[in-house]
């Protein structure tokens, strides 16, 4: 599985995306008060924040620290009527089927400077307008497949039927508004589903994006409550965020970022939680290498054996793999040295069958 993965910022337009997208990458996104500002998707590369790189690199003193990194692109504003190719629609459709995850900004916020594409504020109606536009399109796709499906149980495919029972089931769903995650039961339904690469199908997250006073505390946002219930029934993650100020923190030095969060009331800017929750999102772990010439965060996915991920490093040490020497973050951190874990005997050897853990600092054996 590629780890070059990529999270799609998704919304209607005016809802702070690409005021969002800015803040995360520094990229210089075009922000303007009127719709389809961006038309060809921005793409920006963001660190994903991490205490533990930090503390390890005090305990190591490398020559330079390499934290992990994902990818996030501001696709172009969706309207009504996008699955018909309203607006950008059939542009917007195509860049969100390119990504992996998606991250819909939700504007919780009122300010009469900046219009909304539907005249009032209401996140449940935003949330339901791309929701039916990502159903109707997905609509289409599994229609096809029905009519290849049922050519095929005439043909004497038994094998069809169970998959056109599937696709009836997804197809009512879809035509009732649900997308096609709140369905996938078991695996059967999983592997169908996965060859026909659904837009519903997409992990999401929600980003409820509230007024700067707000940024410290949203419990009294009755916007952000409805979109915390609707977010419940897809088990889906919400983050709260005030694009504004993010584009505020992101103008400043770290010192001053840090001080201006404390002012607000903030320990950690709304933009780290979203990147971390990105990440999780896409079942994404970390492990380290550390050493004096460098210490890093590598990224695979979680279930990733070790053999594979030392071939996140270099194709030779997974071609030549022979074992990997682990301790994890806490035990190393708990004894203070690599050496007092070996002593300890928290240092393990772990061989190719081995799955590696989120926080396993690593040492690969190999011989090419």
């Amino acid at each position: 599985m590629s780890t070059n993965l990529e999270v799609g910022i998704v919304g209607l337009p005016n809802v702070g995306k690409s005021t969002l997208f800015n803040a995360i990458t520094k990229a210089g996104a075009e922000a303007a008060n009127y719709p389809f500002c961006t038309i060809e998707p921005n793409v920006g590369v963001v660190d994903v924040p991490d205490d533990r790189l930090w503390k390890l690199t005090e305990m190591y003193n490398p020559k330079r620290t390499v934290p992990a990194a994902m990818r996030f692109v501001d696709i172009a504003g969706l309207v009504k009527g996008a699955a018909q190719g309203e607006g950008l629609g059939n542009k917007f459709l195509s860049h969100i089927r390119q990504v992996d995850a998606v991250a819909q900004v939700v504007r919780c916020f009122t300010d009469d400077n900046i219009t909304h594409v539907a005249g009032n504020l209401d996140p449940l109606r935003d949330i339901e307008i791309i929701n039916t536009e990502l159903c109707l399109a997905d609509l289409e796709t599994v229609e096809k497949r029905t009519e290849r499906v049922q050519k095929l149980i005439k043909s004497g495919d038994k094998k069809a039927q169970a998959e056109l029972e599937i696709l009836q089931q997804v197809q009512q769903a879809l035509s009732d508004g649900q997308p096609a995650r709140r369905i996938v039961k078991d695996d059967e339904t999983a592997a169908v589903l996965k060859e026909l690469f659904l837009l519903t199908l997409k992990p999401t997250l929600f980003v409820a994006n509230v007024s700067e006073a707000e940024a410290a505390d949203a419990s009294a946002n009755p916007h952000v409550a409805k979109v915390r219930e609707y977010a419940a029934h897809e088990g889906a993650e919400v983050i709260i965020v005030s694009a504004k100020v993010e584009a505020e923190i992101a103008e400043l030095p770290a010192e001053e970022a840090r001080e201006f969060l404390a002012d607000l009331g903030l320990e950690e800017s709304g933009l780290d939680k979203l990147i971390r929750a990105s990440f999780t999102l896409l079942g994404l772990m970390t492990f380290f290498t550390a050493g004096e010439p460098e210490v890093r965060a590598w990224t695979i996915a979680c279930g990733t054996k070790a053999p594979q991920a030392a071939g996140k490093i270099h194709s030779d040490i997974e071609r030549g793999f022979i074992r990997a020497e682990i301790v994890s973050y806490d035990d190393l951190m708990a004894t203070g040295a690599y050496s007092a874990a070996r002593e300890k005997g928290l240092v393990r050897l772990e061989g190719k069958d081995y799955i590696m853990q989120d926080g396993d600092v690593t040492y690969f054996r190999f011989n090419v």
